[in-house]
């Protein structure tokens, strides 16, 4: 398990070099006292290890820019992915603070080791349209949700896709998640497209969105609280927490109305990652919510998982930490 004494821990993406598993992290002071606050505060921090579950805390990636700047309030999450020519990409969420509320944008920096980052000058490189996204100005989410870039190659060569938390434009306000995408053929300029999922599906936000073939079967997994659900959602009982949907193809299209909760809220921003020493994937989150319902903060150490076909089991329990 990885936590800081001083700061809260919470989403998290990991990189791995063939040598050591990188860690990127949001951290934010507990000087805030409350968890709430922590969003406005985020920075990202590194730690690498060679097991996925002692981690070494080493300098951080990235904080937030100067005033004016896409990322002058926080630095959010995001993924990071090696160019075929050595270099780095860490792409992260930039987050601003506008007289009409929270905007969220994309941006990215580069490393050739990992450990120095370098912002690029093109920031940010996309942002909600308004074509096919829900934006600030249409009143009716809290804050212009886009946000969490997730990037991986083509399947096929061409070039590299990237699935964002975004917003549908039509539906009823609670119910406009969807999984937003874009394309670029060298990682550096993006072309944003339409949806790959359809909005109604019980979700008023997909957030830190990753996919990935399990046991031969392709699986978006993704996350979202009872707060952030449809009502219907909210009716059936789903109490929110970490949630997986099986795939057509890495691809889509995602019917995330077949999704099911791999966890409760007291884990949260699972990612997979597979695991070197024995091949077999495993499953990180953050600990959310204690046992009194309070914000925990802090990355799990892994835990083994399999894909049934329509459904992920992990094989073994995440002990509650509070």
């Amino acid at each position: 398990m990885f936590t800081l004494p001083e700061s809260w821990v919470w989403d998290f993406w990991l990189a791995d070099d063939g040598d050591r598993y990188h860690l990127f992290f949001l951290y934010a002071s507990r000087a805030l006292h409350e968890p709430d606050r922590r969003h406005y505060r985020a920075s990202i921090g590194h730690a690498v290890s060679s097991d996925l579950q002692e981690w070494t805390r080493v300098t951080d990636a990235l904080v937030r820019s100067d005033a004016p700047a896409f990322d002058d309030l926080a630095t959010w999450t995001g993924s990071v992915v090696q160019h075929p020519d050595g270099t780095w990409f860490l792409f992260y969420t930039g987050s601003t603070l506008t007289p009409a509320g929270n905007v969220q944008t994309i941006g990215y920096a580069t490393s050739d080791d990992l450990m120095t980052w370098d912002k690029s000058p093109t920031n940010p490189v996309l942002r909600a349209d308004g074509e096919w996204y829900e934006v600030l100005a249409d009143g009716q989410w809290h804050d212009e949700a886009f946000r969490d870039p997730w990037v991986f190659p083509d399947p096929d060569g061409d070039g590299w896709h990237m699935l964002i938390t975004a917003r549908a434009r039509t539906g009823p306000a609670d119910d406009r998640g969807v999984v937003g995408h874009a394309w670029s053929p060298d990682l550096r300029t993006w072309e944003l497209r339409p949806p790959l999922s359809e909005p109604g599906r019980g979700f008023g936000q997909l957030e830190v969105m990753q996919v990935e073939v399990v046991d031969g079967s392709p699986v978006l997994l993704f996350s979202c609280l009872a707060t952030d659900m449809s009502a219907a959602g909210v009716a059936s009982g789903a109490t929110g927490g970490v949630w997986a949907t099986p795939a057509a193809s890495l691809l889509g299209p995602y019917d995330v109305a077949d999704a099911h909760q791999a966890t409760d809220d007291s884990l949260y921003s699972g990612r997979l990652v597979r695991r070197r020493s024995d091949g077999r994937w495993v499953l990180l989150a953050f600990h959310h919510s204690g046992s009194d319902g309070g914000f925990v903060g802090g990355v799990s150490d892994p835990v083994p998982v399999r894909w049934d076909g329509r459904r992920m089991e992990l094989l073994e329990p995440v002990p509650l930490v509070d």
